[in-house]
């Protein structure tokens, strides 16, 4: 008898090939089988009118400090996701000596946005080396799988020190300790390496991550380091200076190591190669045996500005300034006051002198770039659903518009402001993009950024406008799934998942298209500390099962926890049963 049998759905197995409906059979945490008539199970899930696919493998977050206190993962678990890849952009918090923790958690706030508070009282810290890091990881068990790769500003900072934080260049002898550390980790079960090179990555002081202007030297002495062990990706952000020829270091360490190299890869007006450049340069590097892959988000990626979020169109005018601090709801009483209103309106505001002040102003004067988040959002709305072609039609301002749009619902409201990935004001260019094998799904940022986005949403993003509601471009489901299951899974090595097939991990998610959808986002206040934020969750999920254990349900967690630390690569069924086979 099986443990479970989900029966009737039409399964999306992950390979790209087409849909078809059958029973996905469930024994000891193992698909067992994918058919008709499979027999008896102890469970049983009808799928009828759902698809049955694989769990979903997100390969950019940032739940490193969470993962050490959280079991249920949110809000990844509440998006069909079975498995997380952390440690990306450089930051992480291992290895860790004792005199460095407050500074690893203002790298992190920083770079991250995650609140200082939350991570000081959530993490014990009962590690100091980065093996020591996963077995603290290893001891808590998840509805999720976790796996993590050795961040650059913590490897700097712990062999360099304030040099190293500085990014004063490394002695040879530094490279080589560096490059010893990532060794160490990535045998005791790391996936990767990332480091980060852009200036928008600092930490909560101001100072750029450890490693932002390192040399290649540097670097591939670094990847070098993990060719010696024979497996990871080299994962970093990058704002692509020419004068760095990022492409040539990346394609000559992967054409020495044999390993990926992945970066992020984004319409961006802080980035100096156009996305177009970035994905000529990498195929020519590729075209000469290199394999660099390009991480690509599904949507715009930019702000959620509200009264409750880190940022909003009026975050620097002094009337705003002088209530910040106050409660909420002493602020929404202020907010709801005519005068109070009357008076910031006509305010001017108060620019700090930053690297990122084109980008204040943007968010306090462009309007043609923002947009109410209305109930039922479209991601990808038009020149007309912007809050200046609304407040014209309204015979408003649109500073009024915005006040307004962000009061509703108590002061709840949410205005939509992508600075990236919507340069036309559409998403178009995603659509070969989302075709293309050299590009992997990504940056969702789950963990991160609690007070400005809620990417963590992506994969419910990607049924719910490409598969299903785009008005063109759309893209076949079979075609989605792979691509958020065995493109994500096989690029970190993960070969025992991503697939509905026999002896895969039965990491599945039951979904009924026709209902899936995202929620408003929401403002919380659940991390430690009371830490804040945004949250996201959809509807539509009829199952997410984790290694045969059903974790979700309808919206529902069931507190189960299946999921533990992933170490190292893990083999595919078919490659483990011939390994076994030679042995005997």
């Amino acid at each position: 008898m099986y443990d479970l049998i989900i029966r009737g759905g039409t399964v999306v197995d992950g390979s790209g090939d087409t849909p078809f409906t059958a029973d996905v059979a469930v024994k000891d945490g193992l698909i067992a089988a994918v058919g008709q008539d499979l027999g008896a199970a102890a469970k049983e899930i009808n799928a009828a009118g759902c698809y049955v696919t694989p769990g979903f493998v997100d390969i950019h977050t940032h739940y490193d400090g969470q993962a050490t206190w959280d079991q249920e993962m949110a809000p990844s678990a509440w998006h069909g996701i079975t498995t997380v890849v952390m440690g990306n952009c450089g930051v992480g918090f291992a290895p860790a000596a004792k005199d460095r923790h407050d500074w690893l958690i203002g790298l992190m706030e920083g770079v991250e946005d995650i609140p200082g508070s939350a991570l000081s009282e959530g993490m014990k810290w009962n590690w100091e080396s980065f093996p020591e890091y996963l077995d603290a990881l290893e001891a808590l068990p998840r509805s999720i799988d976790i796996a993590t790769q050795v961040p650059h500003g913590a490897v700097r900072a712990y062999v360099m020190g304030d040099r190293g934080a500085a990014n004063e260049a490394p002695t040879e002898t530094d490279i080589a300790r560096m490059s010893a550390i990532v060794e160490e980790g990535l045998r005791a079960g790391a996936l990767g390496f990332s480091t980060s090179r852009t200036v928008l990555h600092k930490s909560v002081d101001g100072e750029l991550v450890p490693g932002t202007t390192a040399t290649p030297e540097e670097l591939v002495g670094i990847g070098r380091a993990m060719g010696r062990v024979g497996y990871g990706v080299f994962e970093l952000s990058s704002d692509l200076m020419p004068e760095w020829n990022e492409f040539e270091w990346m394609g000559d360490l992967s054409r020495e190591t044999g390993l990926p190299v992945s970066f992020t890869a984004l319409q961006s007006p802080i980035k100096a190669m156009a996305l177009e450049h970035q994905l000529a340069s990498m195929r020519d590097e590729n075209a000469r045996g290199a394999h660099l892959v390009a991480q690509i988000a599904l949507r715009g990626t930019g702000l959620i500005l509200g009264w409750q979020a880190t940022f909003h169109p009026f975050s620097f005018k002094p009337s705003w300034l002088a209530i910040k601090d106050l409660t909420w709801p002493e602020q929404l009483e202020k907010l709801k006051d005519s005068k109070f209103k009357e008076q910031l309106l006509a305010e001017e505001p108060d620019l700090p002198e930053t690297d990122l002040k084109l980008l204040l102003e943007l968010m306090i004067a462009a309007f043609q770039m923002q947009y109410p988040m209305t109930e039922g959002f479209d991601y990808e709305p038009t020149a007309k659903d912007s809050i200046a072609a609304l407040a014209e039609e309204a015979g408003m301002s649109p500073e009024a518009f915005a006040y307004d749009a962000m009061m509703a619902n108590e002061g709840q409201g949410f205005i939509y402001f992508p600075l990236l990935n919507y340069a036309d004001g559409n998403l178009d260019f995603l659509e070969p993009i989302l075709a293309s094998d050299d590009c992997v799904n990504s940056l969702s940022d789950g963990g991160a950024h609690c007070g400005t986005i809620c990417d963590a949403a992506a994969t419910t993003f990607l049924l719910q406008h490409w598969v299903r509601d785009r008005d063109r471009g759309r893209i076949p489901i079979e075609q989605a799934i792979r691509r958020q299951c065995a493109s994500t899974a096989q690029l970190y090595g993960l070969n025992d998942r991503g697939l509905i097939s026999e002896g895969y991990l039965a990491d599945l998610n039951v979904i009924d298209l026709d209902a899936l959808g995202l929620s408003q986002p929401w403002v919380a206040h659940d991390l430690p500390a009371g830490g804040m934020r945004l949250l996201q969750d959809a509807k539509g999920y009829k199952a997410t099962i984790k290694s045969g254990v059903l974790t979700f349900s309808d919206g529902k967690f069931h507190d189960q926890y299946p999921g533990s630390l992933i170490r190292g690569p893990q083999e595919s069924p078919a490659t483990a049963s011939h390994r076994v086979a030679a042995t005997d």
